[in-house]
């Protein structure tokens, strides 16, 4: 049988290897962005001089032939479903058994005056890192527009080489859409702190060409220019599937699957990024542009393929990621605006660099999630917790389990045990448990 992927993001090359430990079926993996397989959340660091690009490439070059494993760098311009083959650009047509279609992300455009002019960019890409490097040289302002995580990380790339930055938030807060308040406001200070120039309630109306054709500035919706030679646009993500529209396939926003990932056409299949599910598990989005699952949609969709039909389960929702040098880790049901059988306990460290956010059920006092800034918890544990529906107090009881590295880290599970008792008038005292055994003991 002959399996051909469309995109070689971590989900589509997941899938490729894992049908390889699964089966001897031809497995052909076709991108047009690169040759190899490359750690897309690594990109920064390339852009920073921390790793070099053949560093962010988990595999060898000999791993693909050796697996057998054929790579095709290549732009499918045409599926033909009934058929059963594609198109790709150089010519070619290719047939295929089962389809995957592993197209990812395209960063969001809004039909911004200038949008598409040189020196207008995202980042998801390895283009769009070249084109930040080619940039750079000289540079003496960038803009990037939006917040998020991936304007954080575009922020960093030129603040380490001490190119000035401004930010344009449509907010009144940094991603005050994701973060409770208290930690949305850490970021705003943080940022200032670092120098870097925030612009809340501020948005992009057009982007101001020079005379060859590249940016030379911005004009925000006050009618404010900011001179920049660059701007990047952070405004989110959306699935890549402008060539698939006008198919057979169903597509809303992204590839419509069920959960097993399969299309409305048979052996039609979509993961990652692009695919968008019919019916979300509860508590998460029908489209997650996030590594792990990705990587978890290559296994699942893998398992499918080979003839052992797998559900795709989530599970309970984490996400990590950094806010230049603070750490962001959030488990579970941690909203901006709480609703009304939401509580929380809430810690800040004096620094105003580290806090420690427990959210849980007012009436039954259910732990339903971890928002960790400056702190590490062990996913394991919180996961756990979550899972068993273990109720606040013994959480906070028991709390240093979940800590990262008790060798190496400073504890603050009495300070947040402390906050709780100020909040609730109880006098809960804090177990001391903390170590691997004892974590070990408390998962099995």
């Amino acid at each position: 049988m002959k399996i051909v992927l469309i995109g070689n993001g971590v989900s589509g090359i997941t899938a490729a290897r894992h049908i390889r430990k699964l089966s001897d079926h031809q497995i052909t993996v076709i991108s047009d962005e690169s040759d190899h397989f490359f750690s897309r959340t690594a990109l920064m660091y390339v852009y920073m001089g921390h790793m070099r690009r053949q560093d962010i490439q988990p595999y060898e070059p000999w791993f693909w032939e050796k697996n057998r494993i054929e790579l095709l760098r290549a732009r499918v311009t045409n599926i033909d479903f009934t058929g059963k083959t594609l198109s790709t650009s150089d010519g070619n047509t290719i047939g295929w058994d089962k389809l995957i279609l592993a197209t990812g992300s395209q960063s969001n455009k809004f039909g911004w005056p200038g949008q598409d002019l040189d020196g207008v960019h995202g980042l998801y890409h390895w283009q769009d890192v070249e084109a930040m490097e080619r940039h750079s040289t000289g540079l003496k302002r960038a803009v990037i527009v939006g917040g998020g995580l991936i304007g954080i990380e575009m922020a960093e790339m030129f603040h380490s080489r001490h190119i000035p930055v401004t930010f344009l938030v449509r907010e009144n807060s940094f991603w005050n859409g994701i973060l409770p308040q208290q930690e949305s406001e850490m970021i705003n200070r943080h940022l200032a702190e670092h120098g870097i120039e925030l612009r809340l309630q501020a948005e992009l109306k057009s982007v101001l060409p020079d005379a060859q054709g590249k940016c030379r500035a911005v004009l925000t919706s006050s009618g404010e220019t900011i001179e920049c030679g660059f701007v990047g646009l952070a405004v989110g993500v959306s699935p890549n599937v402008g060539f698939l529209k006008n198919t057979q396939l169903e597509i809303h926003r992204g590839i419509l699957v069920n959960k097993h990932l399969e299309t409305n056409i048979p052996d039609v299949y979509a993961i990652g990024d692009c695919a968008e599910m019919r019916h979300p598990h509860h508590g998460r989005r029908a489209i997650e542009a996030v590594w792990y699952t990705g990587r978890m949609m290559g296994e699942t969709v893998a398992q499918t393929v080979c003839g052992k039909p797998t559900l795709y389960d989530p599970g309970i929702w984490f996400n990590s990621a950094k806010f230049l040098d603070i750490e962001y880790q959030v488990y579970g049901d941690v909203r901006a605006k709480a609703p009304e059988n939401h509580d929380a306990v809430y810690w800040e460290h004096p620094d105003g660099k580290k806090s420690i956010r427990l959210v849980f059920d007012r009436d039954s006092g259910q732990i339903l999630g971890f928002n960790l800034m400056g702190v590490r918890y062990r996913h394991e544990v919180c996961d756990q917790w979550l899972r068993r529906k273990t109720h606040i107090e013994e959480v906070l009881q028991r709390l240093g389990l979940a800590n990262f590295d008790p060798e190496f880290y400073l504890q603050h599970e009495s300070e947040l045990v402390a906050a709780y008792n100020r909040q609730t008038g109880k006098n809960l005292i804090l177990k001391q448990k903390r170590g691997l055994p004892a974590v070990l003991q408390f998962l099995r």
